[in-house]
């Protein structure tokens, strides 16, 4: 796979007019755990806190359910480490209600807090008709104790 990291700065700024879907409004939200200082609130909606923590160790889950089915264009995540080096695997699948959930990818990133402490991923996505989105988190793929967390999901 080819792939380059590019600056966070130049990221966000590429896609000034992107209009992000109102989650709030839009979806009811399931997660697998939650540390109730950083709920899975700080992560969806902008300007809501400083991201999402899970309370207990392990892979977690974060699933969006669509009131309606919702038209999927652009899948930006964005997590953060500054306290341990480990390595994360992500998964995320989506659904239309139909067919059982399907893999639209599997990532793994390494964090390193004397090096890369981010990793923004922009998944540019032709989704006509999600009821399910699925995000994955497996916080260490050598099963240390980590905790997973994400600083924000936005879809557009």
């Amino acid at each position: 796979m080819r792939k380059r990291v590019i600056d966070i700065v130049q990221k966000q700024s590429s896609h000034p007019d992107r209009k992000w879907l109102d989650l709030e409004k839009l979806a009811v939200v399931e997660v697998s755990s939650e540390n109730e200082s950083f709920p899975i609130e700080s992560a969806l909606l902008p300007g809501k806190g400083s991201g999402w923590r899970a309370s207990e160790l392990g892979s977690q889950i974060i699933r969006l359910i669509f009131d309606n089915p919702q038209k999927l264009e652009w899948i930006r995540l964005n997590f953060e480490e500054t306290k341990i080096e480990r390595t994360q695997e992500y998964v995320l699948r989506w659904s239309d209600g139909d067919q059982s959930n399907q893999e639209i990818i599997r990532q793994q990133w390494n964090f390193s807090p004397e090096g890369t402490t981010s990793e923004t991923e922009d998944h540019q996505v032709n989704l006509a008709a999600v009821t399910m989105l699925e995000l994955i988190i497996n916080p260490d793929i050598n099963e240390r104790n980590a905790l997973a967390s994400l600083e924000a999901m936005r879809l557009a």
